[in-house]
């Protein structure tokens, strides 16, 4: 997935907000609390996201894919795409509307609701 089509997803999703920090990498936030971070690096992207603590069995010994640094080794269930073969372009997408969902889920009803998201 290329820089402009992640930032482009990310921001089709509800209630996002994007900022460039830590050096140049595209975080994605959702009620102010971050679901998806991409990090440009060379011609590829670098993509960290949220996922269940079952997606994270799954995914962390997959090819391409690995238990997200700094987030992983603090307990958090993140996963990076960091190289080929990783995940499909369509499977990514569902990855981030679901890390997109999970954050979501860890705002406070009023804010969800503030934010027009769903309750549950």
């Amino acid at each position: 997935m290329t820089r402009d089509r992640f930032n482009a997803f990310c921001a089709g999703l509800t209630a996002t907000s994007h900022v460039v920090q830590w050096g140049g990498a595209d975080v994605w936030k959702v009620g102010e609390k971050v679901f998806a971070i991409g990090v440009p690096e060379g011609r590829r992207m670098l993509i960290t996201f949220k996922v269940t603590p079952m997606g994270y069995e799954l995914l962390r010994a997959q090819p391409g894919l690995r238990p997200a640094p700094y987030l992983a080794s603090r307990g958090f269930t993140w996963i990076q795409q960091y190289e080929a073969p990783g995940l499909r372009d369509a499977d990514l997408r569902a990855y981030l509307q679901d890390s997109h969902r999970i954050v979501a889920l860890g705002l406070s009803r009023r804010r969800r609701g503030m934010l027009g998201l769903p309750e549950g």
